[in-house]
């Protein structure tokens, strides 16, 4: 893999950086958005749309279905010289860019589940109000998918088109898995994972207290893996640093060959009982 020099415009505080990715004959784009719901997140994009991160700084952004159907990270992007407020989702950029505006009741959503993949052939404009597909699965009542085909020059020819086919992959073999599984180990997530967890300390410095996540969702902690909690605190955690959070076994196992060289056992903060006075 070759690894592309990102420019957050001046100097964004979410330090993004791009990877170009060959999986099986297909380049890729693949941006770090930082850290989301327990662990470094990225996003996919088309070789042609990698430019975006000269332009806008990226970051995950996590939207809390307030229905209580759990929630979703999407990759945002912004202008630093305008702020975080004139940003928008990438899937809705890109959407915008390669098929024009986004009618009022429709919105973009991706056929595969994954929220950070944000290849056009993934993305498909529904009526708002459909239900989210979940990861693996691709939506009903598809209004319009994006394709890309490929001439015998080098642009790539996109078109929006009506669709109604349905169809699913298992997670295991779809392409955000395999371009994920292709990244090298985040450096500081391997050896400074405990920079990720928010602790506080009384005045002699010593551990009384990590971060509340009473109100917290989490995603497993396995880097393809995309499923998320759907209620609060429903994946199993990792009994002996009880801070990574999977939603299997499997997932677990996978991690573990990397996930040991930063997983400490946790130590209860060591209370010293003073004597009595007399």
């Amino acid at each position: 893999m070759k690894i592309l020099p990102a420019s957050n415009a001046g100097g964004a505080s979410s330090s993004s950086s791009s990877t170009s990715s060959q999986v099986s004959g297909l380049k890729l784009g693949i941006v770090r958005l930082g850290r989301a719901a327990g662990k470094v997140k990225y996003a996919l994009l088309d070789e042609r749309d990698i430019g975006l991160v000269q332009e806008y700084a990226f970051e995950a952004r996590m939207d809390v279905d307030r229905n209580g159907g759990g929630a979703r990270i999407f990759a945002y992007a912004y202008d630093v010289a305008r702020g975080r407020s004139s940003g928008a989702y990438v899937h809705q950029l890109l959407w915008e860019k390669h098929c024009g505006g986004i009618a009022p009741g429709f919105q973009v959503v991706h056929r595969n589940g994954v929220t950070v993949d944000n290849r056009l052939e993934n993305l498909n404009l529904v009526a708002k109000g459909t239900a989210p597909p979940p990861s693996g699965r691709h939506p009903n009542n598809i209004v319009h998918r994006a394709t890309v085909t490929t001439t015998t020059t080098t642009s790539n020819n996109i078109h929006c088109d009506d669709v109604t086919t349905t169809t699913s992959t298992t997670r295991e073999h779809s392409l955000y898995w395999a371009a994920i599984q292709q990244l090298p180990a985040d450096p500081v997530e391997e050896h400074f994972g405990e920079l990720g967890v928010t602790r506080y300390y009384n005045v002699n410095g010593e551990v009384i207290d990590d971060e509340d996540d009473t109100f917290c969702y989490y995603e497993c902690h396995y880097p393809p893996c995309t499923n998320m909690e759907r209620e609060l605190r429903e994946f199993s955690i990792c009994g002996r640093c009880q801070e990574a959070r999977y939603c299997g076994t499997y997932c677990q196992q996978k991690d573990w060959p990397v996930h040991k060289k930063s997983c400490r056992e946790r130590k209860r903060p060591y209370v010293v009982e003073r004597p009595p006075e007399r």
